[in-house]
């Protein structure tokens, strides 16, 4: 196992190089390429100063030389090992610590880790109360649909995951925003954002005050999440509940819950002993894309609630041509992307003992 983990982690090296040169060139081959013209040519500013400014990001980024040599600049940068650079550019000694540097923003004028370290954890933070929930509500619905086949329950569920899965996020958004978070109507959740600026003093748990009931940083949180987190939730768990439902009954009529029945067993031993883990596997394979994909639906539903997230950090970065920006973010994506196909690679032996990588 240790070995196979060495050799995935290795593999990712050659794997996330391929996809930041794609993005890299797609970048550099659009209208204006990647040149320090189209970042002060919309500036109202002095001649005198423009070609200050355009000097500064030629030495700083190296943006008057040759794309593959800018690619090459950043992969130094980027690299915990490599030649060491001064802020004006200039290559110094090969250092085997000189650190990780994603750079300063075009946009922002900021370091991008810094950016990207108050973005990724409400990212984070928006999938990782999803993906349980998304689970959940599959793996129950799926498996009462498959034991209960034909029933009332396994029409109108099979139904309402068809509706669910059909309706695109940004509508049920919109919806969602103009009917419970609109003052017109209910108004029982925000418009915007993730917590409320007043939640920020209280106390992280619920309490009761003299003036009466406090409901904390944690409940503002969750009051903030509701909405979002159900845009993000719907479409997954609805498409993975009729995924849950086919391989429960493809598993009933195996040949080895079959053998399991005539040796005595009993039907709910069978179905939780044998067919339940073995029915996990279509659905720890959809798991390894889940969350990328997350990431991308999360595009939709941060503009839409006005969260500061990575999907609304991605399109404001390609929006403002931000070399730097972009490839992090795209280095980060695929590096979860890969993470999570790890993961998964483990959960199959979890869910099946015959799978070994050793």
């Amino acid at each position: 196992m240790l070995t196979y983990l060495l050799r995935r982690l290795l593999l990712m090296i050659p794997t996330l190089l391929g996809i930041t040169i794609v993005v890299f060139t797609v970048m550099a081959m659009s209208p204006g390429g990647i040149s320090a013209q189209t970042l002060v040519g919309g500036m109202d500013m002095k001649p005198q100063e423009k070609q200050a400014l355009l000097n500064y990001y030629n030495k700083r980024y190296g943006l008057d030389q040759p794309a593959p040599m800018q690619y090459l600049r950043w992969l130094n940068n980027v690299s915990p090992i490599g030649f060491v650079t001064d802020e004006q550019g200039k290559q110094g000694e090969f250092s085997f610590s000189k650190g990780m540097d994603l750079g300063i923003s075009f946009q922002y004028g900021r370091p991008v880790s810094d950016i990207l370290a108050e973005r990724i954890p409400i990212t984070l933070l928006l999938n990782l109360v999803t993906i349980p929930i998304t689970y959940a509500i599959a793996i129950m619905v799926g498996m009462k649909s498959a034991t209960s086949r034909g029933s009332s329950f396994d029409v109108g569920a099979s139904m309402s995951m068809l509706a669910l899965w059909s309706i695109p996020t940004m509508l049920s958004g919109v919806l969602l925003l103009g009917f419970f978070a609109n003052i017109q109507h209910f108004h029982w959740f925000p418009t915007a954002g993730i917590s409320s600026r007043e939640a920020q003093d209280m106390p992280f748990l619920p309490h009761w005050e003299e003036t009466g009931f406090v409901r904390g940083f944690l409940l503002d949180r969750l009051w903030h999440l509701i909405l979002p987190v159900i845009c993000l939730s719907y479409g997954s768990f609805a498409a993975l509940a009729k995924l849950m439902r086919t391989s429960i009954l493809e598993n009933l009529h195996s040949d080895y819950a079959r053998t399991a029945r005539a040796k005595g067993l009993a039907e709910h031993d069978v179905l939780w002993r044998h067919v339940f883990r073995n029915s996990l596997l279509p659905l720890i394979t959809v798991s390894a894309g889940l969350l990328p994909s997350l990431l991308a639906g999360s595009l939709i539903v941060e503009n839409i609630f006005s969260i500061n997230g990575m999907g609304q950090l991605a399109v404001e970065a390609v929006k403002g041509r931000d070399r730097e920006l972009v490839l992090s973010i795209t280095w980060v994506s695929g590096f979860l992307t890969l993470i999570g196909y790890l993961i998964a690679d483990f959960c199959y032996t979890l869910a099946d003992p015959r799978i070994s990588y050793d």
